[in-house]
């Protein structure tokens, strides 16, 4: 790999002679322009505004504008006389744990090779003395016309560093943060955790460009002339409605591609009623047992007074049965008498 930058670490007294190495690389499908009637490549071409001519690259400096427009030319010269003592050194300043680093900071990746054979002692000793602390390097370099911060950490057997923006260039999130007060249930949150659980880890190795790929198939087909090749559609884009129902489909999808469908159910959470509902629930039972109370005690009413009608007919029907069942005895009692005679004449 080619190196952008010579110079050397400054660890203490230590000097470490190393080169700087772009640790990224980009991969991106770039594009150009055209014009579309003939198929002429378009430029851009640097043209001094007052005699409207093209300007060289060794015709060009460079200045800094003041409010009112004026330049104020800086020469390279300039720059390189400025006593900059991270002009060709990376000078470690502290050590500290990863974690006081937030991740907004981080910018470019490089790795440090040692440069040359006396340099490959003292970067061991650094790399090693980096493994067993357990924390990273903060320090200052100056790259590109400009000092900047840096971290060093091991990465394998190297030492890599990541530029660190600086403190002030990373802004306050103000204004990003929901306006509004929004509350989020415990069962949402149960479902969310589940979700995450199910999604589980990954390695970052097996992640690729699926956009990329698919541009690249175009281009393909386009070059060969073959009508482009067809992909599905990514789900997702559409606004969500039913934020459980959402959660719940997404576990149940993150289980069914890790083969784990058949424990999709351990994932679901019972739904929470939200208080408003219950509280009408509740009214509505209430009105409801009250009437239900209130027929059956109508009803009991009814039942008292139709008793109560009932009864003197029970009376009068029983007095008649008495009547009926006197006559029948006067009338037995009469046959007897008018059948005694006659047994007696026959004797």
């Amino acid at each position: 790999m080619r190196s952008i930058w010579n110079g050397a670490i400054s660890f203490g007294l230590v000097s470490i002679p190393i080169k700087l190495v772009n640790a990224t690389e980009n991969h991106s499908v770039s594009f150009r322009q055209f014009h579309k009637d003939d198929g002429g490549r378009i430029r851009y071409r640097k043209v001094c505004e007052i005699d409207q001519q093209e300007v060289s690259a060794a015709d060009i400096g460079k200045g800094y504008e003041e409010a009112d427009g004026t330049i104020i030319p800086i020469t390279d010269e300039d720059l390189a006389s400025l006593p900059l003592p991270t002009a060709k050194t990376i000078e470690i300043v502290a050590f500290v744990p990863s974690s006081s680093i937030d991740p907004l900071q981080m910018d470019t990746a490089y790795y440090i090779s040692a440069n040359g054979v006396p340099a490959a002692k003292p970067y061991t000793l650094l790399r090693e003395a980096l493994k067993r602390s357990n924390k990273v390097a903060i320090a200052k370099f100056a790259l590109r016309g400009r000092e900047r911060l840096g971290m060093l950490r091991v990465v394998d057997d190297v030492i890599a560093m990541h530029g660190l923006l600086w403190p002030d260039e990373i802004r306050q999130p103000e204004g990003v943060a929901p306006e509004t007060d929004v509350t989020v249930r415990d069962a949402e949150l149960d479902l969310a955790d589940a979700l995450m659980n199910t999604l589980g880890e990954v390695e970052i190795s097996s992640l690729h460009d699926d956009y990329r790929e698919a541009v690249e198939e175009m281009i393909a087909a386009k070059a060969e002339g073959q009508p482009v090749p067809e992909r599905e559609p990514s789900g997702g884009g559409g606004q969500v409605i039913d934020l459980m129902a959402a959660l719940e489909n997404s576990v149940r999808a993150a289980k069914d591609a890790r083969g784990d469908g058949a424990e999709a159910a351990d994932a679901e959470v019972t739904h929470l009623k939200d208080r408003k509902p219950a509280e009408k629930s509740t009214a509505k039972k209430t009105a409801q047992k009250r009437t239900a109370e209130s027929k059956t005690a109508d009803g009991k009413a009814g039942e008292s007074g139709s008793a109560g009608k009932k009864t003197p007919a029970k009376k009068t029907a029983a007095k008649k049965t008495t009547k009926t069942a006197a006559k029948k005895t006067t009338a037995k009692k009469t046959t007897a008498r008018k059948s005694a005679p006659s047994k007696r004449s026959s004797a």
